[in-house]
């Protein structure tokens, strides 16, 4: 099992400490289209922890709708395209969204996650209290 399907698996499971435990203690986690106000940038594992922690008590994921996983002549960079449907906790809106993470992976550890994804369908899903 590749590590794109590790952390999907967890997200299913509302496993944030085990999803965590997939990065560095050194990782960076980068939202390239971040909304204001939210972090572009997250680094080390605790700051990644504290970012993600309650993030089931946000959103509820519930199905991987589809999973793409892109092979680079680079080994230690993959890129995955994936959707997710769930259900907003607060709103209890229907969710569902498509993401493409670019992660460099060594020695088994997420290095580096680049989550691209919109936070203005997000923000509209949480009723605009963010993610």
């Amino acid at each position: 099992m590749n590590i794109i399907d590790r952390a999907l698996g967890l997200l299913l499971q509302h496993d944030m400490s085990g999803f965590v435990q997939l990065f560095a203690e050194d990782a960076v986690f980068e939202f390239p289209f971040a909304a204001p106000g939210q972090p572009e940038r997250i680094e080390g594992r605790t700051a990644i922890d504290g970012y993600l922690h309650d993030y089931p008590e946000k959103l509820d994921i519930r199905e991987i709708v589809s999973q793409t996983v892109y092979e680079t002549t680079d080994p230690e960079v993959t890129i995955a395209e994936f959707e997710v449907a769930g259900v907003a906790v607060a709103t209890q809106q229907p969710y569902r969204l498509r993401y493409i993470a670019v992660l460099t992976v060594r020695d088994g550890l997420i290095r580096h996650y680049r989550d691209y994804w919109s936070p203005l369908a997000v923000q509209e899903i949480l009723g605009n209290t963010g993610v």
